[in-house]
Formats: structure tokens, sequence, C-alpha cells
């Protein structure tokens, strides 16, 4: 098997399984544009939704308190670092 086999290998995988899936949506738009675009606005929805429980999840976290937000909570930055020393 020579390298080249190797790689065209690879190529008709990807071709064939791997871009599948892409390859139907291209043709139910070609024939369905209304198909093609609902896809579309459900991915779009499920985003919006993922979203919002996400930054639901952030709001719960900072009402918690528990991460420290002083300007030396990492140790780099503390007061024995060489920055405090030059000033």
């Amino acid at each position: 098997m020579s390298l080249t086999g190797f790689f065209e290998g690879i190529q008709a995988f990807a071709e064939e399984t791997l871009f599948a899936p892409f390859n139907a949506l291209a043709e139910m738009e070609l024939t369905n544009w209304w198909g093609a675009n609902t896809i579309n606005w459900l991915f779009m929805i499920i985003c919006c939704v993922a979203i919002v429980y996400w930054m639901r999840k952030l709001v719960e976290h900072n009402a918690e308190g528990a991460e420290r937000r002083d300007a030396i909570s990492h140790g780099f930055l503390g007061k024995d670092s060489e920055l405090d020393h030059k000033l």
C-alpha cells in the first residue's frame, strides 16, 4: 500500500461517511427549501436555549459569592510578587 493510497482512503472515508449528512442537507435544499431552513431554525433555537441556560447558571454561580474577585486571587499576583517590590 502506497502513501497515496492511504490518503485517498482517508479522502474516500471522509467524503462518503463523514460528510454524508452535509451532502444530504445540500440535496434537500435544492429540492425542498422549507425543509432545509426548518432544520437550520431548529439548530438556532437549540443554541439559543443553551445560551439562556448557561447564562442562568452563571448568574446563580455569581449569586453564591463563592468566587474570589479581588485582584490578588492568584498567587503570582499577591503582595509578595515582584511587581509590588518594584512599585
